[in-house]
């Protein structure tokens, strides 16, 4: 028997359009959920958005202030897709109401702000997902099985890079995400989050990391206005980027394992030019965003001259066959966000957590925490 689950989404930019859309599809692609979400409440305080998101999505309430929806007994899961520094208050707030939560990374500023709203849903006995969404893609999941079963050997060495655009304009606006009081650790925070996820899930825990960090658009000008995504700004009061644009690591793994994990949010010319490539002592498995249906594999017993066959991901794959019936066929970001809600959902019904935990939260935010101390010090620092 299928049971209705009321859901709300706090924040509706973008990442909350995303959640909404991926509660409307996922009763599509994963048809066996015992739950099925229903569109109870959007929260936003940008005036008008909530009502157009309640015409265009369906809605059957609008608030301006998340606290209605945590006293809302209609409610019983909520994404918490605001702005970063509000993650803390909302997600424990959530939590202590009773309500699961699918919460953006990077939880919060800190690794304390992780932790507090980690602490929150296990006290309250309530399941808490998180949007690390590229260890979705059915080529990573494949990646890992095939590292899991030895099939490149001992785990060497990894790369992980993630470099964007979405900063690089200098009239870009100064707005939150560029203050170290609402904005975090910047690069960090935005993309540094998704590359130590990626890195654990791929290899294991981190033990030490070094890190360098950088600062390339030291001014913004001030928004006059309410904004959304990366706005653009002129003729504004210049003020100061106050966070990360750049941050390379070194990292150290439990396994033996080395890597280098690089981000930045002002690489002109890179647009989500996110991937990995983990090598080992007898193959490797390489990986690019945007090329999310392919996945390098180089394994056999050459050693020197090997070469890489590209797998395109089909059927048996992670969650693939949700989606498409035969090999090749395009997936894309959406897709990715569809699986985490399918996730929740299933964390929901079953009691049992599946997906990105808040504990895999911590864990990221513990090294960022570690990346912004090393880069302050310019020492390597134990996890």
């Amino acid at each position: 028997m299928v049971s209705a689950l009321g859901v709300a989404v706090v924040g509706f930019g973008w990442m909350g359009r995303v959640h909404t859309q991926a509660y409307a599809r996922v009763p599509h692609h994963f048809p066996q959920l015992p739950v099925r979400p229903e569109l109870v409440t959007v929260v936003e305080d940008v005036p008008g958005r909530a009502e157009e998101a309640a015409e265009r999505f369906g809605f059957a309430t609008t608030a301006r202030d998340w606290r209605e929806v945590a006293a809302d007994p209609r409610v019983h899961a909520v994404s918490i897709t605001a702005p970063n520094f509000l993650h803390r208050e909302i997600g424990v707030a959530m939590a202590e109401a009773g309500k699961h939560i699918w919460i953006e990374k990077p939880v919060g500023l800190t690794a304390a702000d992780a932790r507090a709203v980690a602490d929150a849903v296990a006290k309250a006995g309530v399941q808490g997902t998180v949007g690390f969404n590229y260890r979705n893609a059915p080529a990573v999941a494949y990646a890992r099985e095939l590292i899991a079963a030895g099939e490149i050997g001992t785990v060497t060495h990894v790369r992980v890079r993630l470099f964007s655009d979405y900063a690089a304009h200098p009239e870009g606006a100064l707005t939150w995400r560029y203050e170290r009081e609402r904005g975090g650790s910047g690069v960090l925070g935005d993309l540094a989050s998704h590359g130590v996820d990626l890195a654990r899930f791929l290899l294991g825990d981190i033990t030490a990391l070094t890190a360098d960090t950088a600062i390339f658009v030291p001014e913004r000008a001030r928004p006059t206005g309410a904004t959304a995504g990366h706005t653009r700004a002129t003729g504004g009061e210049l003020g100061p980027v106050e966070n990360e644009d750049y941050v390379n690591c070194l990292l150290r793994f439990a396994s033996g394992a080395r890597g280098v994990l690089e981000a930045s949010r002002v690489a002109v010319g890179e647009q989500n030019n996110y991937g990995f490539e983990v090598h080992g002592t007898k193959g490797a498995v390489l990986w690019d965003f945007r090329r999310m249906g392919e996945l390098g594999v180089s394994r056999g017993t050459a050693y020197q001259d090997q070469s890489v066959s590209t797998v395109f991901v089909g059927p048996g794959h992670g969650a693939y066959e949700a989606f498409q019936p035969g090999s090749a066929n395009a997936m894309g970001y959406d897709d990715l966000k569809v699986i985490e809600a399918h996730h929740f959902l299933r964390s929901i019904a079953e009691g049992t957590p599946h997906g990105a935990t808040l504990a895999d939260a911590v864990h990221s935010a513990t090294a960022l925490d570690a990346m912004s101390r090393s880069a302050e010090s310019g020492a390597w620092v134990s996890l």
